[in-house]
């Protein structure tokens, strides 16, 4: 019998975020765009910092399912800089889905957010994080994201 993948902690990251760009509803559903200003990153044995500039770009598909598409770069304390391309999934009643919106605290057990990042480097040191998957969990603050990283074994 083949054995279930194990997951291994890879990573703490604080995703600082401004204020959503609402684009609105077109034929995919509701568009929005939110900016990524900075934060932290600490995995075991390394820390460094998210970088200003990438985005989160969702997509509001209903009101209980949100596709996520976050691209963004963080830079270690070495100097060393890593490109991240995030995509996920959050659930939610549309109660919750909508206090989300709006910037209200809500209560992370209530929503299904789920993550599967891939990294690119040019780093020496973590080229090995370019031959692994990994996988995720969030929690959507008003003005951050907190995600759990793990590597699949």
């Amino acid at each position: 019998m083949i054995q279930a993948p194990e997951l291994k902690h890879f990573a703490t990251l604080k995703v600082e975020i401004e204020t959503p760009q609402e684009i609105g509803v077109s034929i995919h559903g509701e568009r929005r765009v939110i900016p990524i200003t900075g934060g932290t990153v600490q995995g075991n044995g390394w820390q460094g910092k998210v970088l200003r500039g990438g985005a989160d770009y969702q997509l509001i598909l209903t009101p209980r399912l949100t596709h996520l598409d976050a691209r963004y770069a963080i830079e270690l304390d070495n100097g060393d800089l890593i490109y991240i391309h995030n995509k996920a999934i959050r659930v939610a009643s549309a109660e919750v889905t909508q206090k989300i919106k709006t910037g209200v605290p809500v209560d992370p057990e209530l929503i299904y957010f789920r993550c599967h990042p891939v990294f690119e480097t040019s780093s020496s040191s973590m080229q090995w994080i370019t031959e692994r998957l990994f996988v995720g969990t969030g929690v959507r603050r008003p003005d951050l994201v907190e995600l759990q990283i793990f590597e699949v074994m």
